[in-house]
């Protein structure tokens, strides 16, 4: 039977996302449910075979005719044995998940890291679609990226690269929880954003921001856009040492575009406009001219990106 289908399954901390797509990377069915990562990794596979049947049932199609299934899930992992190794918000420790589903399903099965998995979607169907060096920055609880150079998706030596999040902005700055200190991360990222707004309201200085129960990266945003100042400083800061991070990857890879994803991203013209200017004035010429642009496949980016995992990896 002619194998024309691929299954992706996005695996994250709270939700397991799964779709079946045709080889163009067109959705054909989707399911979404939760992870329950509190359960055990047993009963987490479980959840994630479960998804597969479900997504498989539901398109009305049979095993024999998919070719391969994508898997993109936080790391740290080894991507050449199928190997989750130790995931803070997974319970795998050290986890064979791709020998646990190939048993199951005689399908061949490929994992790839959630940010390399994005990178690949984008560059096949995304913002960067018809590129041949893109890199991709997600920004969000933490900040991690991917790279597709010269057509092909760049690992590294351990399958682990572009940790960027953890590229040193500031050698005195605040410790990251990798245990480095001044990470990207530690600066920049959506938890970054809300813990030095946190703290701004602590220290009794004059923001709106004192107003909120709870204070988070989005209320940031909000009441910058109003015109708070103390709210417009953290995130300028914040978006300053973001793009120094942008700055210093385009130097290291020349690409063509910079695609940057993730709940930060979300905030608008304000996020990019900030970048785009720090590269523009620490990157070097001409690739400052790089092109800084939003991801293009929204809440379907991890899914895709997991989809495009099986396709470019069963060729």
């Amino acid at each position: 039977m002619d194998k024309r289908y691929v299954v992706g399954v996005d695996l994250g901390g709270t939700k397991i996302s799964c779709a079946l797509s045709d080889m163009e990377g067109d959705l054909i069915s989707k399911i979404t449910i939760p992870t329950n990562a509190h359960e055990g990794e047993e009963a987490v596979l479980g959840r994630i075979i479960y998804s597969i049947e479900e997504t498989v049932k539901e398109a009305g199609k049979s095993y024999d005719e998919i070719k391969a299934i994508g898997i993109g899930s936080p790391g740290p992992l080894d991507s050449k044995t199928g190997v989750i190794l130790n995931t803070p918000n997974l319970p795998f420790k050290n986890f064979k998940l791709v020998e646990a589903l190939v048993n199951r399903f005689q399908i061949p099965t490929y994992l790839e890291n959630d940010a390399n998995a994005a990178a690949i979607g984008e560059y096949l169907f995304g913002a960067a679609k018809g590129t041949q060096n893109m890199v991709y920055v997600t920004v969000s609880t933490g900040i991690g990226g991917g790279a597709v150079l010269n057509g092909r998706l760049y690992k590294g030596a351990t399958s682990n690269a572009l940790e960027i999040g953890h590229i040193t902005v500031q050698p005195e700055g605040p410790r990251c929880n990798c245990g480095n200190y001044g990470c990207a991360e530690a600066l920049a990222s959506g938890t970054a954003i809300g813990r030095q707004a946190r703290e701004a309201v602590e220290r009794g200085l004059d923001t709106t921001l004192s107003e909120y129960e709870k204070v988070t990266s989005y209320e940031v945003f909000v009441e910058a856009e109003k015109g708070d100042k103390v709210a417009s400083y953290i995130l300028n800061r914040s978006l300053t040492y973001l793009g120094i991070c942008v700055a210093n990857v385009i130097c290291c890879f020349d690409p063509e575009v910079v695609v940057i994803g993730g709940g930060v991203s979300k905030g608008g013209e304000i996020v990019f406009e900030r970048v785009r200017e720090v590269v523009k004035n620490r990157a070097l010429r001409p690739m400052n001219n790089c092109s800084i642009v939003p991801a293009g496949l929204g809440t379907d980016a991890g899914v895709v990106g997991a989809v495009a995992v099986a396709m470019t990896e069963s060729k």
